[in-house]
C-alpha cells in the first residue's frame, strides 16, 4: 500500500509491502516495528533502537521519539487524489494536544502572543523526559488551557493557535 506522508511542508511517499519491505521515496529501508502496547513502539533501523509514542486521529499522526514531537499528516493514494482534484492542501489544525499522559513543566507563550511554526510552546515530563512540544502552524496563541504543574491527559488540548490571517 502506498501513502503520502506530509511532515513540514515535505512530501514523502511511503510504500509498505506486504512482507513488511518499506520503500521511502524509492529508496529501501530496513525498519522493524513492534507495538509495547497501546501507542507504545519500538522501532529498529540504521542499527539503532528507538520508542516512540505514536497517536494517529484520523490521518494526523503525532510521534513522539528522543525527546521530540513529529506532527504529519498521512493519507493513502485515494485521499491525496481527491485532494489534488479539489486543489486543497494539507495544512496543520493549529491544537497542541498531549501525545501522552504526564506533567506540563512549562508553558513558553502567552495568550495573543505571536507564534512561528516549530516554536516550542509547552514543555510536558512524560517516562522521566521532558518534550518540547511545538506550534504546528505561524500565528497567534489565542488559548493556554494548561498551567506549569499540571497535570494531564493523552489528547488533552494544551494550546489554541490561530493563523494570523483569521485575527
Amino acid at each position: 500500500m502506498k501513502y503520502v506522508t506530509l511532515i513540514n511542508d515535505q512530501s514523502y511517499e511511503i510504500e509498505i509491502d506486504h512482507d513488511g519491505s518499506v520503500l521511502i521515496n524509492g529508496q529501501t529501508r530496513d525498519v522493524d516495528f513492534l507495538n509495547l502496547g497501546g501507542d507504545l513502539f519500538s522501532v529498529i533501523t540504521a542499527n539503532r533502537s528507538l520508542e516512540a509514542v505514536i497517536n494517529d486521529d484520523e490521518g494526523h499522526v503525532a510521534v513522539m521519539m528522543s525527546g521530540r514531537q513529529f506532527e504529519a499528516q498521512v493519507l493513502d493514494e485515494r485521499a491525496m487524489l481527491m485532494m489534488q482534484r479539489r486543489g486543497v492542501q494539507a495544512t496543520g489544525s493549529g491544537e497542541v494536544k498531549a501525545p501522552m499522559p504526564g506533567l506540563i513543566v512549562s508553558v513558553t507563550c502567552e495568550r495573543g502572543a505571536n507564534v512561528d511554526k516549530g516554536d516550542t510552546v509547552v514543555v510536558l515530563e512524560s517516562m522521566k523526559m521532558q518534550n518540547e512540544l511545538k506550534s504546528p502552524i505561524d500565528g497567534v496563541a489565542r488559548a493556554i488551557h494548561v498551567e506549569a504543574g499540571q497535570a494531564v491527559d493523552k489528547n488533552d488540548l494544551l494550546v489554541e493557535i490561530r493563523p494570523q490571517q483569521d485575527e
